[in-house]
């Protein structure tokens, strides 16, 4: 660890709350791993995305960031276990059954024992706290609810389950607009909700997550943006938007598709009064009076993660940003 980390980690002292999806949110989770203790940071995961497959609970967004904060994540795939196999997923092939969702011989070990334990009656928070023990991990990761929200995309091929557009159908199918079924009865997670009332909270971290798909069905939930409003901590949200692309996954694709320009400056204000401050890649600096005019302050620094040290030199310039918003 650098200088500039370690002193990063001795001056920050407050908690840090982060708001994760999948590959690009479990990218920086790990920069604030190494950068926060375990008792500084949690991660709460977007379950938007959970689904039964192989008669199996399936949570792509918590293992994306288990297996990231573990470092035993495909970084080349951009998801899944490193050095997996797939004998089970061949097998299942040539049997006739599902296979459109791939699941790895070390994943399904994954989905497997959470299963087993979600039908023996422990809370999901209970089973992913075990799993991400198994796995040497020591920060807090928490699902959204304990209670299951599904994301649908109405597309113009009808209504489609997320993972059926996301995975089975390649993000093809145009987007016409997105519900989150059970999110109006579903609570924030209990733990999540004392944090926010915890005036040790400094910082919280919207993730350069999709904005629609990941950390919408988050906010969805009964009294969360109250809660994130309400708090003391400066709420940032880091662009997943870079020169116009996302780095991973169908964000700019699905801003198109909703009459959105495919900008770093349309995800602010798309997030809006929710944010105080933003960070966004060097490459969109054009954006950074607009962002400003909007009332939200702007850091701008390199957001994109290709190894370990620029997720931690982004964990880092963030804190940094944090830091003076809460001064």
């Amino acid at each position: 660890m650098t200088d500039v980390n370690l002193a990063t980690k001795l001056s920050f002292t407050g908690k840090v709350l982060a708001l994760s999806g999948g590959v690009g949110g479990a990218k920086l989770c790990r920069g604030l791993t190494a950068t926060l203790t375990p008792e500084q940071l949690t991660i709460v995961a977007n379950t938007g995305d959970d689904f039964d497959y192989w008669d199996l609970r399936i949570c792509p967004d918590l293992d994306s960031v288990m297996y990231a904060l573990a470092d035993l994540n495909d970084e080349e795939r951009g998801w899944g276990l490193r050095d997996e196999t797939w004998r089970t997923l061949i097998a299942m092939r040539r049997l006739g059954g599902a296979e459109w969702f791939q699941i790895g011989d070390q994943d399904l070990a994954t989905h497997m024992l959470r299963t087993q334990l979600l039908r023996a009656g422990q809370s999901l928070s209970s089973v992913t706290k075990q799993i991400a023990a198994g796995l040497g991990i020591t920060h807090s990761l928490l699902p959204m609810s304990e209670q299951s929200v599904a994301t649908k995309v109405n597309t113009d091929q009808g209504w489609l389950d997320f993972q059926q557009y996301f995975v089975r159908d390649k993000c093809q199918p145009e987007v016409r607009e997105l519900y989150f079924e059970g999110a109006d009865t579903a609570q924030l997670n209990p733990l999540v909700s004392s944090l926010l009332t915890d005036e040790a909270l400094a910082a919280i971290v919207v993730c350069p997550s999709n904005p629609f798909v990941s950390i919408d069905p988050i906010l969805s939930l009964p009294d969360c943006r109250q809660l994130l409003t309400k708090s003391s901590a400066p709420v940032i949200a880091v662009s997943p938007i870079i020169a116009g692309r996302a780095v991973k996954g169908p964000a700019a694709k699905m801003m198109r598709e909703l009459d959105m320009p495919a900008t770093a400056l349309a995800v602010a204000e798309y997030y809006g009064d929710l944010l105080d401050g933003y960070v966004l890649d060097e490459a969109d600096a054009e954006y950074v009076d607009d962002i400003t005019a909007l009332g939200i302050q702007v850091c701008v620094a390199p957001t994109l993660m290709t190894d370990l040290n620029s997720k931690i030199a982004l964990a880092d310039a963030l804190l940094t940003f944090a830091a003076s918003l809460k001064a």
